[in-house]
């Protein structure tokens, strides 16, 4: 009988180290769940307003880069419409477009703000304000106009080359078109953050005007920022930057990312729009519409929006470590520096080199303080192409190309001027 409880035992007992085995098998499988259930959570986690500070709050720690931001063509890209912000004339005889002898357009201040009014033989058949500027007026301006929460994109567009007010790019030339519908993927190029209160999350079609962050600010790049604020206000002695993205930490291609996600041509997005922040993959948001060099050269990206993909083709990008800000610092406004530039160029180019002393470096003096108008010239945008009245053909905003490569026309065109200017 002893014996028989002894074998009992010896077979009870033998089974225990395999229940503790399970037992904390399940114990870690648990634990894993419930760590990935956090990570998940945090993954998708919904970015809204309330993460953000609004840039005022940056010129607290960062008066200096929060000024010059000011004044960059990204922070004016988008602002509420008013007299300063409106570059096109409202003066009589300067205020115009005429579609057809019998259809106007005319530019009027009224008690209650700046309006685009359509008239058909003389008669005023609707009256649209002006509610937003779209644009920082580099190359133009177009203007959007509230209906409840639903924005619109107006008629008509101020042509800054031509100094003159234009049929907006892709309206019809023919009749006043008043119901293009802006979407949220629109407003990400041009804000740091919109709210939408109708639609679906993926397409919001209206929005809060008081949830809305115009502009390309500091949040744009830097991410979301309330929790950096709160931090750094309560630890003011904590010198290491908390809850905050500095771009020139981050990987080359999440440095590209936070560019790419408004300069990477028609990307589609997989997200609602805004999700996506700095330090985020890209890839994970949008699909990545590339280029490559043969399409490239064949001139089929427009230099107007895909300046990544452009880029990305050129040689230059290919046999270097660089990124956008290798040669834009976005906290100033660098516009029409063309030394400043080229000495980008140089550093990567040693103008001593045999392979640098070509024919065409040869004949230019001070060749290294204008690399850019020979290797990246301007060039007429097909997104951007307006009607201005008069004109038989839409004029194309110029814009610098980002495939750097050479051009041969451009190359004599800027040795001509040299000559000229010499003479």
């Amino acid at each position: 009988m002893q014996k028989k409880s002894n074998q009992f035992l010896f077979v009870k007992y033998r089974r225990f180290p395999l229940v503790l085995l399970s037992m904390l098998l399940c114990v870690f499988i648990l634990i894993k769940c419930i760590n990935g259930t956090e990570e998940k959570k945090e993954v998708t986690a919904v970015t809204g307003f309330n993460d953000y500070a609004g840039s005022a709050k940056c010129a607290g720690c960062h008066k200096t880069i929060y000024e010059s931001h000011l004044q960059t063509a990204h922070a004016l890209t988008a602002q509420q419409a008013n007299k300063k912000s409106i570059m096109g004339s409202f003066e009589k005889g300067k205020n115009s477009y005429a579609y057809t002898p019998d259809i106007v357009l005319s530019m009027e201040k009224r008690d209650s703000g700046f309006f685009q009014v359509a008239y058909l033989r003389g008669e005023e058949k609707k009256a649209m304000r002006f509610d937003m500027v779209i644009g920082s007026g580099v190359m133009g301006q177009s203007f959007l106009n509230w209906r409840k929460n639903k924005l619109y994109q107006l008629p008509i567009t101020y042509f800054t080359a031509a100094n003159k007010w234009s049929n907006s790019p892709g309206f019809p030339s023919g009749k006043v078109l008043i119901d293009r519908p802006i979407t949220s993927r629109c407003l990400e190029c041009h804000a740091t953050y919109a709210e939408g209160i109708a639609g679906t999350a993926m397409e919001p079609s209206e929005f809060d005007h008081n949830r809305m962050m115009l502009g390309v600010t500091c949040e744009k790049c830097h991410g979301p920022a309330a929790k950096h604020v709160e931090f750094q206000t309560l630890h003011p002695q904590e010198k290491t930057a908390k809850y905050i993205v500095n771009p020139s930490s981050l990987s080359r291609q999440l440095q590209l990312d936070v560019c790419t996600v408004c300069h990477g041509g028609n990307i589609e997005k997989t997200k609602p729009s805004f999700q996506f922040t700095a330090g985020k993959n890209l890839a994970d948001y949008f699909k990545i519409d590339t280029a490559s060099i043969d399409v490239a050269n064949n001139g089929n990206v427009d230099v107007h929006g895909n300046q990544y993909g452009l880029l990305k083709a050129s040689k230059c990008f290919q046999l270097s470590k660089m990124t956008c800000n290798t040669c834009h610092n976005t906290h100033e406004n660098q516009r029409n520096q063309a030394a400043l530039f080229s000495q980008k160029c140089m550093s990567c180019h040693n103008t001593t080199a045999a392979t640098f002393k070509t024919p065409a470096h040869n004949e230019v003096i001070a060749i290294d303080k204008n690399c850019i108008d020979c290797h990246m010239p301007a060039q007429p945008s097909k997104a951007i192409a307006v009607n201005i009245e008069g004109e038989e053909f839409p004029r194309a905003s110029l814009i610098r190309t980002h495939f750097i490569s050479i051009y041969p026309d451009a190359t004599k065109k800027f040795k001509a001027l040299k000559k000229g200017t010499a003479q």
